[in-house]
């Protein structure tokens, strides 16, 4: 409104009716270029060819960029890559097979060799799936 009207009236006494300061109307009227313009069309490059690439590998991939600034690029584009819950592992399967009387009961000495014998089983998965 204050553009409009300035052509007809002087800015100092158009400000003063809408309680503007100098410097606050040029300040919304400045309209500033986008210096990150071609690190913004690289950064959209590279995340369409890798969807699932985070701040570090597009960093790595532009040198000479901070990461910090790739890290904000990204957050204003919105590229960030969710992270994932980790699932909670666990040993316990249920009760699986007989389990084996507890002769011993923690009384491990013995009064002569080769009178009380004790073993581990321990399971291992194998790469191709197999239990070993």
């Amino acid at each position: 409104m204050i553009q409009k009207l300035r052509d007809y009236y002087p800015l100092k006494y158009l400000l003063g009716i809408a309680g503007l300061a100098r410097s606050t109307f040029f300040a919304r009227r400045q309209v500033k270029p986008d210096k990150d313009k071609g690190l913004k069309a690289a950064i959209i490059q590279i995340k369409a060819k890798h969807p699932d690439y985070g701040y570090r590998r597009v960093h790595a991939c532009l040198p000479g960029v901070n990461h910090k600034k790739i890290q904000r690029l990204m957050r204003e584009l919105e590229l960030q890559v969710r992270v994932r819950k980790s699932k909670k592992l666990t040993t316990y399967r249920g009760t699986i097979g007989h389990i084996a009387p507890n002769h011993l009961e923690r009384h491990f000495s013995a009064t002569k060799p080769n009178q009380k014998w004790v073993t581990d089983v321990t399971e291992f998965k194998a790469k191709d799936g197999s239990k070993v």
